[in-house]
């Protein structure tokens, strides 16, 4: 009975953040709430070693990714269905300034958006991002470095498209 309350506390105190998380990383929620959810009961089914990890949360969110982009390999289709669903999703309460965030994690590249995601929304240090992804601390500052001048290029671009320089 213990491991369940366990469980049940760890996944209160971290699913909507692991979800916000992934949904940033992917650019879809229904997409990262499906692998969230994957995600969470493999976490249960190994709660007896994953509680022991340094962070069972970080597991959680990488397993999570992992099966997200699995998911993108299976089918071109569900692909090209999700970019239908998207476009006709209305989105309550999103200020300009999330609604152009998001626009421009979009357009960087996968990597790029990982690392940006995991540094600035998770607060992971670059040491941290390093070993969650399983690549090398200066590959991981190159790609935080390309990720912050893409997404300030775009930020821009949307800033004076919409004439926000004009006075």
């Amino acid at each position: 009975m213990r491991d369940a309350e366990e469980f049940d506390a760890f996944y209160s105190a971290s699913a909507q953040r692991v979800l916000g998380h992934l949904s940033a990383m992917v650019g879809s929620r229904a997409d990262a709430e499906d692998a969230v959810a994957e995600a969470y009961a493999r976490a249960w089914d190994r709660w007896a070693s994953i509680r022991e990890c340094d962070s069972p949360e970080a597991w959680v969110r990488r397993v999570a990714y992992r099966i997200a982009v699995s998911t993108w390999r299976k089918t071109v289709n569900r692909l090209r269905a999700h970019r239908r669903e998207v476009a006709g999703q209305q989105v309550e309460a999103t200020s300009v300034d999330h609604v152009a965030v998001v626009s421009a994690l979009r357009r960087i590249s996968t990597d790029q958006r990982r690392v940006v995601v995991l540094h600035h929304l998770v607060g992971l240090s670059v040491n941290e991002i390093a070993v969650e992804i399983g690549s090398n601390v200066n590959t991981v500052k190159t790609r935080l470095a390309r990720g912050r001048r893409a997404l300030a290029s775009h930020l821009i671009d949307a800033y004076e498209t919409t004439g926000g320089g004009r006075r």
